[in-house]
């Protein structure tokens, strides 16, 4: 059997049990497995990050300092776009299937002593994202790494993740999303977050809402940790456009680092790279000691954060963007504005309906020339018809199209009659993945052809 299809069949095990929506606060679940397989993820440094959006490209940022430090690194992030490997990443590459499939060789008698412990008790079995992040941690430990980044996978305190202690918390902004599961206020959503706030940790966190911050800082005072916060101890001090992405200087924590080359689009990913500076200069010098500024460029040069205002296309241009609730959507908003020089954008569209459709329709709907609606290709998308409707309430030209293919087929054909017109596909991180995937198969970067 080759190692590609003994790591097709892991994913295939995982996707028997509950999916990642399936969410229940239960972390001592997962705490239990990796207890019987001696505590892997406490064998190495760990930097936990959590927030509502720009979690990824942060984690994704903090990981290739570290590495440029000469550091191994592992770092988990989800969920996927393309392949379930790209979650669980050794020194910047995702994991190779044979290192997959012999982890989940090692954890896989565990987790029937624990599924039965849990039926017993007339509990659910493991999830898939529970087991995901056993695979991770169990995986780190046998590369090994010296330090693992770790993207909490919804909320903190009773998030998978949260069984590793991190020494370093990172807090991503933090607004309304999944409020169903974490709370209908922001200061409900930030008590959920803190939870991974450890004793004695050094947290790091983004500009906050009034309301998010004060439970931040309530939270560390509580775990005797530090806290460190975007615009009063650390922060950008400028940002410029660039060929590719942005020019930054930040203020860390122990040091100033000018004229640094950023390569993504976006106001919000030079905040998410002091953010991400403050993190490292918190882990490696304990937030008293500047980090090498050579090391930081190298560093920040080559992050990529795929999906996040991602170039796939060119003539026209297209553009993939994971922005998945409001806040997100207001952060592209943004970029579009900021970064790129088009007179009209067309906006492909797909979104889940457990998502505020309402909410990111409304946010992007004043700055598209033509909505494109579709639909991701999951069980859990909204109904192009209902984009559509939403849409055309909030004043957009629309358009319906089945899949995602006929959208950004019509959205290309309606950019190509103008240099002045762009596209950018957006509204769900299934729908990114699906977008990559078919730009490749494609070749959008060779031009529109009728």
């Amino acid at each position: 059997m080759s190692d590609r299809t003994r790591a097709d069949a892991v994913y295939a095990s995982l996707l028997t049990r509950q999916g990642e929506q399936w969410v229940q606060p239960r972390v001592e679940r997962t705490r239990r497995v990796l207890e019987l397989l001696d505590d892997p993820q406490k064998t190495y440094r760990v930097v936990h990050v959590t927030g509502t959006n720009g979690k990824t490209s942060t984690s994704r940022m903090i990981e290739s300092i570290v590495r440029a430090h000469g550091l191994r690194t592992g770092l988990f992030t989800s969920p996927h776009l393309e392949r379930f490997t790209e979650r669980i990443m050794i020194d910047g590459a995702p994991i190779e299937d044979a290192l997959i499939a012999d982890a989940w060789d090692e954890i896989e008698p565990f987790v029937g002593i624990v599924d039965a412990e849990l039926q017993a008790s007339g509990d659910a079995p493991l999830t898939f994202f529970e087991l995901l992040t056993v695979l991770a941690f169990v995986a780190f430990a046998d590369a090994p790494v010296d330090v693992a980044v770790v993207e909490v996978g919804m909320g903190g305190a009773w998030d998978s993740t949260n069984t590793a202690d991190g020494d370093v918390a990172v807090i991503a902004p933090i607004d309304i999303d999944h409020a169903d599961k974490l709370g209908e206020t922001i200061a409900e959503i930030a008590t959920v977050k803190s939870g991974i706030i450890k004793d004695g940790a050094a947290v790091v966190s983004a500009e906050q809402d009034a309301a998010a911050l004060a439970v931040l800082q309530r939270a560390a005072a509580a775990k005797d940790a530090s806290l460190a916060v975007e615009g009063q101890q650390f922060g950008l001090t400028t940002q410029h456009l660039a060929v590719g992405g942005q020019q930054i200087g930040v203020r860390g924590l122990a040091g100033t680092y000018d004229d640094l080359y950023l390569p993504l689009y976006g106001a919000h990913q030079g905040h998410n790279a002091a953010l991400a500076i403050a993190a490292v200069e918190s882990l490696i010098g304990g937030g008293e000691q500047a980090l090498a500024t050579d090391v930081v460029a190298e560093g920040l040069a080559e992050v990529t954060s795929p999906g996040r205002l991602q170039l796939v296309g060119v003539a026209p241009t297209v553009l993939v963007d994971s922005a998945h609730n409001p806040h997100g959507a207001r952060s592209l908003v943004q970029a579009l504005g900021d970064s790129f020089d088009f007179d009209e954008w067309g906006i492909v569209l797909g979104a889940f309906g457990d998502k505020d459709v309402a909410g990111i329709v409304g946010t992007l709907a004043p700055v598209a020339a033509h909505i494109f609606a579709t639909a991701p290709d999951s069980e859990r998308a909204a109904d192009a018809d209902t984009i559509a409707d939403v849409a055309e309430a909030a004043g957009a030209q629309v358009t319906v199209h089945p899949d995602l293919a006929d959208a950004a087929d019509a959205a290309r054909e309606w950019a190509s009659s103008s240099d002045r017109r762009a596209v950018v596909i957006a509204g769900s991180v299934v729908l990114a993945g699906q977008a990559l995937q078919l730009a490749a198969e494609e070749d959008w970067k060779d031009g529109w052809r009728a």
